[in-house]
């Protein structure tokens, strides 16, 4: 079966509250200033389509959003939010499999790469770095570990949990930072969430 988050898309978004309380939200929604008025977007893995909202309280028209998740399920929940007038295309597919002009201003990444093994996360961020225009930014939101005991524990928990019901097939997480650094991004910021376990970062293309 295809790593997708169908089987918990109807209770995806009441989880991560009950685990992690408003900190998965706040983390994607610190990234979300550095969004420019007519700025092409795209966003992979954005789940249940939340953020969506969050960006038209901040521009309620004028964007271009390319927004990719592989479960139908949540798409179809994605294509309920009130995105304001901005012009938002949905594609229900894997991103690497998908052909898209190179012409994007922002990628957003939120809580995606914990998904992969290192060979489909090299196949995404490769394939997600030509997307991006040369002075683009990569605006991303993962977990990380920074050697508290709980965060491996919550991590090996977590990600059993989603392997078992969502076939993902992450068994640990991959420091994505190392891929920035070797592609030749800058992190223009950075600001970490829930006793450090979750970190975003704004990266600069040069």
């Amino acid at each position: 079966m295809a790593s997708n988050y169908d089987n918990a898309a109807w209770f995806y978004d009441g989880l991560s509250r009950l685990v992690y309380g408003k900190a998965l939200i706040k983390a994607q929604v610190y990234l979300l200033q550095y969004i420019q008025p007519n700025d092409n977007i795209l966003i992979v893995g954005g789940g249940t389509g939340w953020i969506l909202e969050e960006i038209a309280h901040i521009y309620p028209e004028g964007l271009t959003i390319t927004y990719a998740e592989v479960s139908a399920k949540m798409t179809a929940l994605s294509k309920k939010r009130n995105c304001g007038s901005n012009h938002v295309t949905f594609i229900n597919n894997a991103i690497e499999n998908v052909a898209l002009s190179a012409n994007f201003d922002v990628v957003i990444t939120p809580f995606l790469f914990d998904n992969f093994t290192e060979q489909t996360l090299q196949k995404v961020f490769s394939h997600l770095n030509v997307l991006l225009k040369p002075t683009g930014l990569w605006l991303n939101t993962d977990f990380q570990l920074t050697g508290k005991w709980w965060q491996r524990l919550y991590l090996k928990s977590m990600l059993l949990f989603f392997r078992i019901l969502c076939a993902i097939e992450s068994k640990n997480i991959i420091p994505i930072d190392t891929y920035f650094v070797k592609a030749g991004y800058n992190a223009i910021s950075s600001k970490t969430f829930f006793s450090e376990f979750i970190i975003s970062k704004a990266y600069k293309k040069s």
